[in-house]
């Protein structure tokens, strides 16, 4: 669900929808959170502590930076809407990473329970793959709507999911 969020907020940003970027972006959110599933459920018991320390910061952090720069282009001039379409590879990575940390620790659980990995990671990576693309497509529709409100909102939205994962894993 978080994938499908920032897919959504990424969507808002375009000026027009652009199947290849849609799809793009919804590679790179499949392709991770089966992929890291994948790892975690190597990386078993002995990394469990050292990764639960910290995975929550650093998705936290990604999260905040993409949604403040979100909104501080939700509140530039209407001449600049253009150049906040693009998104960059670097950019694309750390959403997708960010996304997809919690998926790591998922991976580590199925490795005690001792659950075979491959299913589950193709059935995960799948279905973010879908939810990603039409959230995309949803958020471009919703964006043209309501234009600047829906891309604020869709920052507050990425800070939001910063923060409930960091009280998650605080509480």
């Amino acid at each position: 669900m978080d994938a499908f969020a920032v897919s959504v907020a990424r969507g808002i940003t375009m000026v027009r929808f652009q199947a290849v970027r849609a799809l793009t972006i919804a590679f790179f959110f499949g392709f991770f959170q089966a992929i890291m599933p994948i790892g975690g459920w190597f990386s078993g018991h002995s990394l469990r502590n050292v990764i639960s320390g910290f995975d929550h910061w650093v998705a936290f952090a990604l999260l905040c930076i993409v949604g403040m720069k979100m909104i501080y282009d939700a509140l530039k001039h209407k001449e600049n809407r253009i150049r906040r379409t693009s998104l960059n590879f670097l950019a694309l990575l750390g959403l997708a990473i960010a996304t997809s940390i919690d998926a790591f620790a998922v991976g580590i659980s199925l490795s005690f329970l001792q659950v075979a990995i491959i299913l589950p990671a193709i059935v995960i990576g799948l279905i973010t793959f879908l939810l990603s693309f039409c959230g995309v497509f949803a958020g471009n529709r919703l964006g043209h709507f309501f234009e600047r409100k829906i891309e604020l909102v869709g920052g507050l939205l990425l800070i939001g999911i910063g923060i409930r994962i960091v009280v998650e894993h605080l509480l």
